[in-house]
């Protein structure tokens, strides 16, 4: 159990960091990123670290 919540506080910490790094690059006014391609490896750790947060772990068997 220690060991998926430190799992989860590092996929939070990067998840929070790229949220934010994601919202800074994004110019609203034109409704692009500044760098496209660096904006969609952004987004693809962001998803995936926000799945790891929300799916629900499986239940192993105590031997």
């Amino acid at each position: 159990m220690d060991n998926r919540k430190s799992i989860l506080f590092v996929f939070s910490i990067i998840a929070i960091i790229l949220g934010v790094t994601l919202f800074k690059q994004f110019d609203f006014e034109n409704f692009t990123f500044e760098k496209p391609a660096l904006a969609a490896v952004y987004f693809t750790v962001f998803a995936f670290s926000i799945y790891i947060l929300v799916k629900k772990p499986k239940k192993q068997s105590e031997k």
